[in-house]
């Protein structure tokens, strides 16, 4: 049976599973860097984890950052990040899910709206932003990325 709700501070090895076993990106080492990351995480008002929990493994996760915004009446915007199902239980709806959640939470703290960027080309992935409400083209992404030490 699957849950999906707000994570909470003993969530945190289970999103590193997750995180690890997903091959997304590098999770934040060592973990008592990753745990300090997780706490200040919890604490901002503004940022909200999504979990799809299966018994007690943590099987999908986004996160909703939020920003408030003097434009578009005043209403924030809403930033979607760090959407990922452990391969195990993809095709399961979890991912739509937590995103699904995310969303509804956006709307419900009247959000103008939620952007969201992905780095990846396989047209499922897209698909999957599609079904969603997402939708292509209307702005045009750019990234700043860090220049080397």
């Amino acid at each position: 049976m699957s849950e999906v709700r707000l994570a909470i501070h003993s969530d945190l090895n289970g999103l590193l599973h997750l995180f690890d076993v997903s091959e997304v990106s590098n999770f934040a080492q060592p973990l008592a860097r990753a745990k300090q990351i997780w706490e200040e995480t919890l604490a901002n008002k503004n940022v909200f984890v999504f979990v799809a929990q299966v018994d007690a493994v943590i099987a999908a996760t986004c996160m909703l950052i939020t920003a408030p915004n003097l434009l578009r009446q005043g209403r924030s915007h809403g930033f979607l990040e760090n959407v990922m199902t452990h391969p195990d239980y993809q095709g399961r709806g979890l991912g739509k899910a937590v995103v699904a959640n995310a969303l509804e939470h956006a709307w419900s703290i009247d959000c103008h709206h939620v952007l969201m960027q992905s780095g990846r080309s396989d047209p499922k992935v897209h698909r999957f932003y599609t079904q969603l409400g997402f939708k292509p083209g209307l702005r045009v992404g750019y990234v700043a990325m860090r220049p080397p030490r």
